[in-house]
């Protein structure tokens, strides 16, 4: 009888993991449901790159990397940005546990099946161009969580949207497909049920 991995314990358990821990929310997420928005905003942000600027990136790889980019927090839970940078001995440290988690998530699966995930799994082994792609969409997932929170009068979510904007302008100079991705798409993702009934586009 084959031995039973763990592999899909790791992924199934993800939607346990809140994110924005540290922090009062008035729309609560977890992680798989932002691993989710992460994979779609990878997808548009690939697809704006190729079909605009001439990239040569596969959507579809761009998606699927940015499903695993968290599998670590199944182990490590979420750990809040100002917390895991403030401090260059507090960013080592919890990049080392996050290795180290990546690496036990691989070793669960069947033997033949690691060289398939590990460029997926192990941070270090995903390509750098889609690990770019996988950074910006993060990025602008965090940013659309920060507008909705705002939306509602959150305060704790003012220096979060400060920060973020300075990444994304730094992005939008880098990247035109985050640039065409705030133009087009950023605003609109704060509307409400009716707004969106009505736009037929």
């Amino acid at each position: 009888m084959p031995i039973q991995s763990t592999f899909m314990a790791w992924i199934t358990r993800m939607p346990l993991i809140k994110r924005w821990a540290l922090m009062h929310c008035v729309q609560k997420e977890n992680v798989a449901e932002h691993s989710h928005q992460v994979a779609v905003i990878a997808h548009l942000l690939t697809v704006i790159g190729n079909k605009r600027y001439g990239n040569p990136l596969n959507p579809d790889r761009a998606a699927v990397v940015a499903l695993y980019h968290e599998v670590s927090e199944t182990k490590l839970q979420d750990i809040n940005s100002r917390t895991k940078y403030h401090n260059p001995e507090f960013t080592q440290a919890f990049k080392h546990l996050e290795k180290i988690a990546e690496q036990e998530c691989l070793t669960t699966l069947p033997e033949d099946l690691r060289d398939a995930f590990s460029g997926l799994i192990i941070q270090d082994n995903v390509d750098q161009e889609y690990k770019k792609i996988v950074k910006a969409a993060d990025i602008l997932a965090a940013y659309i969580k920060t507008l909705n929170e705002l939306r509602f009068n959150n305060d704790e979510f003012v220096h979060v949207k400060e920060g973020l904007e300075e990444r994304l302008n730094h992005l939008r100079e880098t990247m035109p497909e985050v640039n065409d991705f705030m133009e087009i798409f950023a605003a609109s993702c704060t509307t409400t049920l009716d707004r969106i009934s009505e736009n037929y586009q």
